[in-house]
């Protein structure tokens, strides 16, 4: 090899390695919304901590950056990424195409069902047009629970009252301002069917369709040009399924996957 040869390959190594060093993940802040029991809640000394929080703990641990959590209000909370506040969302948010025009998901994580919860001495079995007809129905405010009961119920109910926090409407459907609730069955488990405070129950079935409105589980948002990101956090997602660490953190916080 002449050393024309050798300088130029010396440069193109150079090169890649560069190239390389630019695509590594480097540490990030990530936003949640809070509280969100049992996805991501405070405990009583003020540690963030939940489902979202060590899971994402762990992907970060298995790609070997540091993660910064940054509590953000679930209104602002995409805005809030393009405006560079943070790197990336991790808060229980449903993947589904009207998302998919602002940001970037990862793979799934986790898939949950969404439910109604109401008064264990609420007569009703089912919950339809007929039997909301007239009811006060509450919400967290932006979801896709939001969606699916204003478009399907809207027209019925007496009022769907929307609410910043999952405990806000817990608060209200304890003081009987509010006749029924829908949630994601997790959140509403943990608030509802686990609090002694009241008693309640789940009406009807648990509901995963119609895709239009509970997509395809909960992803990351990243920013449509953070792909090396994105990829990162979902090759750490496949290792932690892989090695058992996923289950672990499943069992923890859930009754059954």
């Amino acid at each position: 090899m002449t050393l024309r040869k050798v300088f130029t390959a010396g440069l193109i190594g150079a090169a890649l390695l560069a190239s390389s060093a630019q695509a590594e993940v480097r540490d990030i802040r990530i936003a949640v919304d809070v509280p969100y029991e049992p996805m991501e809640f405070r405990t009583a000394d003020g540690e963030l901590t939940g489902f979202d929080i060590d899971l994402g703990n762990a992907m970060c641990t298995e790609i070997g950056i540091e993660c910064e959590w940054v509590v953000q209000a679930w209104d602002g909370i995409i805005p809030g990424l393009m405006a560079r506040k943070y790197d990336a969302i991790m808060s229980s948010m449903t993947i589904n195409d009207e998302r998919r025009e602002h940001v970037l998901f990862s793979e799934p994580y986790f898939t949950p069902p969404s439910a109604w919860f109401a008064p264990a001495g609420l007569e009703m079995d089912a919950a339809d047009a007929e039997t909301l007809k007239g009811l006060t129905i509450g919400v967290q405010r932006g979801t896709l629970q939001d969606n699916y009961v204003t478009d399907m119920y809207g027209d019925v109910a007496k009022e769907v009252k929307r609410y910043g926090t999952a405990d806000d409407l817990v608060l209200d459907m304890d003081a009987d301002r509010v006749d029924i609730g829908f949630l994601d069955y997790p959140v509403g488990k943990s608030t509802l069917l686990d609090s002694e405070e009241g008693d309640y129950k789940v009406v009807g079935e648990q509901i995963t369709e119609p895709k239009k409105y509970f997509g395809d589980g909960f992803g990351i948002a990243f920013r449509k040009r953070d792909q090396d990101l994105a990829d990162a956090f979902n090759a750490a997602l496949a290792t932690l399924k892989e090695n058992g660490t996923y289950d672990e953190i499943v069992a923890k916080y859930f009754d059954e996957k």
